[in-house]
C-alpha cells in the first residue's frame, strides 16, 4: 500500500473488519420512563480522554434492553468519535481498560470491538497514528459537518503484526507515552505560571506603581485596596472625551474584500489585536463616522470576555468596531497604561461585580464610565508602561518557548506511536517480560463478547 510504505514481512495488512466489529451506537441523550437507566459515555468523554474509566462523570440516560446488551461497555473496546465539523478531526480514540457495567456508548460515536487473536489496546494506537488519521481524513464525506460511514470504516487497511506483538507494541507506548505527557504536563504548568506571573506583575504595577517605599493611602474601593497616595482616583468617564459603542447593526452586506477594517471581539486580545480582521465598504463606514476609532484609543469587549482591552494601533486608524466600547481618552493620559489597567485583576473585579448575564458577563458604557481608575502622573504612566513592557515581554517569550516545547513533545509523540504500529521501530526487546505479559492479560476472544 503506497501510504502505508513497507511493513515489517511477517505482519498482515487487513481490512480493520477482519479484526475488529465495528458498530455505531444509536442511543441518545433522551431518558424514557418505560427503559431501564444507564450512564452514557458520549462524545465529549471520548474526544478528551485517552482512557473511559469507571471514575469518570458520565451523563445519566437510559437504553432500552437491546441497547443495553449491545452497547455496554467492555474491556479491550477503543470508542471513536465518527464525525465531526472537519475531517481532520474525527476518528479520535479513546480505550476502555476493564469492563464498565452500565456504561452505554452514546450517539455519534462508533464502538471499535476486537476479535480474536486482537489486542484492543493495540487498535486504539493505530487510532493514534498520523497513517489512520490521514486515512480517515479523505475516507469522510459530508460538507457542513463530516463523517465516516459504516463501509470506510470497516474497510480501512491497518497492519496488524502477531498479538504477543501488538501486546508488546502497546505495553511500550503506554511507557513512553506516559513520559512524553508527564513532560507536557509541566510545561502547560509551566505556561499557566507564567500567566499568573503576568498578571500579577501588571496589577501590581498598576495599582501600587514602581516604587515601593512610596506613601499609601485607602483607595475606598473594597476591590481595589491602597493605592500611592499621591495618585487620584476617579472614574474612567473623568478622563475621557467619549466612551461609545460600536457599530451595533447588522453589517454583513457591507463586508467586502478591501475596504475600511471592522474589529470584532474575536480579534481582541488583553493588550492586542490579533486575527483576521474583516473590512467593508468605505461608504457604509464612512456614514457611521462617529463611531470611528482612532490609533490610541482603547477596544473594549462587551460580552464573554467582559472588559478585555487593546489599544487601536497607528495601521488601524479610522477603522472600526463591532458592537465593542470605544474609549478616546483626554491629551495627557497614555492609553498603554490604562489599557494595562483595564486588564488588571482589579478591573476585572469590577467587570463582574458590576456585569450582568449568567452564562456570559456584559457590560455597558455606562458601566465603563464608571470605572474607577488611578491616575498617577503622566511621568509616572510612561515609566510603568515601559516597565511592563519589558516584564511582559520576557514572560511572553518564556512563554512561547514553553508553548514550542509543547507543540515538540506532542510531535514527538503522534511521531513515536505511528513508527511503533506500522512497524517502523521493532520494539519487542524494549518491553520486559512483566509488561507483556500484563499487556497479554488484555487478550480479547471471540468467547468473551459472546
Amino acid at each position: 500500500m503506497e501510504w502505508l510504505g513497507e511493513v515489517p514481512s511477517h505482519w498482515e495488512v487487513l481490512r480493520l473488519k477482519h479484526r475488529c466489529e465495528v458498530f455505531p451506537s444509536n442511543v441518545d441523550k433522551h431518558s424514557r420512563d418505560d427503559e431501564p437507566p444507564v450512564r452514557l459515555c458520549n462524545y465529549t468523554d471520548v474526544y478528551y480522554n485517552e482512557r473511559i474509566t469507571p471514575d469518570m462523570q458520565f451523563m445519566a440516560a437510559t437504553a432500552s434492553p437491546e441497547q443495553v446488551a449491545r452497547f455496554t461497555l467492555k474491556a479491550g473496546d477503543t470508542i471513536i468519535t465518527k464525525d465531526s465539523e472537519t475531517a481532520d478531526d474525527i476518528a479520535i480514540a479513546a480505550y476502555v481498560p476493564q469492563d464498565l457495567p452500565g456504561v452505554v456508548c452514546g450517539y455519534h460515536l462508533s464502538m471499535v470491538r476486537p476479535k480474536e487473536a486482537t489486542a484492543g489496546a493495540f487498535v486504539k494506537r493505530l487510532f493514534d497514528s498520523f497513517y489512520a488519521k490521514a486515512r480517515f481524513a479523505v475516507a469522510a464525506n459530508g460538507l457542513t459537518r463530516v463523517g465516516l460511514g459504516q463501509y470506510e470504516l470497516d474497510n480501512v487497511e491497518l497492519p496488524f503484526p502477531p498479538h504477543e506483538e501488538q501486546c508488546a507494541i502497546s505495553s511500550f507506548l503506554d511507557r513512553e507515552t506516559a513520559k512524553i505527557d508527564a513532560l507536557i504536563a509541566e510545561q502547560e504548568k509551566l505556561i499557566a505560571l507564567l500567566a499568573e506571573k503576568r498578571q500579577a506583575t501588571i496589577s501590581h504595577a498598576v495599582t501600587r506603581g514602581l516604587d515601593p517605599d512610596a506613601p499609601m493611602k485607602d483607595s475606598g474601593i473594597t476591590w481595589l485596596g491602597s493605592v500611592p497616595k499621591h495618585w487620584p482616583i476617579g472614574s474612567l468617564a473623568r478622563i475621557a472625551d467619549r466612551v461609545v459603542v460600536g457599530i451595533a447593526e447588522a453589517a454583513t452586506h457591507a463586508y467586502q474584500d478591501e475596504g475600511v477594517a471592522i474589529l470584532r471581539s474575536t480579534t481582541i486580545r488583553p493588550g492586542r489585536i490579533a486575527g483576521e480582521i474583516l473590512r467593508i465598504d468605505p461608504s457604509f463606514a464612512l456614514d457611521r463616522g462617529s463611531k470611528s476609532l482612532y490609533a490610541g484609543d482603547l477596544v473594549t469587549v462587551r460580552t464573554g470576555n467582559a472588559g478585555v482591552t487593546a489599544v487601536v494601533p497607528p495601521g488601524l486608524d479610522q477603522c472600526q468596531c463591532f458592537t465593542m466600547l470605544v474609549t478616546t481618552l483626554h491629551q495627557g493620559h497614555s492609553p498603554d497604561f490604562f489599557c494595562y489597567w483595564m486588564n488588571s485583576e482589579a478591573a476585572s473585579r469590577y467587570f463582574q461585580l458590576e456585569g450582568w448575564g449568567t452564562a456570559q458577563v456584559n457590560i455597558s458604557v455606562p458601566i465603563l464610565k464608571a470605572l474607577p481608575v488611578a491616575m498617577p502622573p503622566q511621568d509616572e504612566q510612561v515609566d510603568i508602561v515601559s516597565y511592563l513592557d519589558d516584564a511582559t515581554t520576557r514572560l511572553q517569550r518564556l512563554s512561547a518557548e514553553a508553548s514550542k516545547a509543547v507543540a515538540l513533545l506532542r510531535e514527538r509523540r503522534s511521531a513515536l506511536i505511528t513508527a511503533a504500529v506500522t512497524g517502523q521501530i521493532d520494539v519487542r526487546g524494549a518491553v520486559s517480560a512483566d509488561e507483556l505479559a500484563a499487556a497479554a492479560t488484555q487478550r480479547v476472544s471471540n468467547s468473551t463478547y459472546a
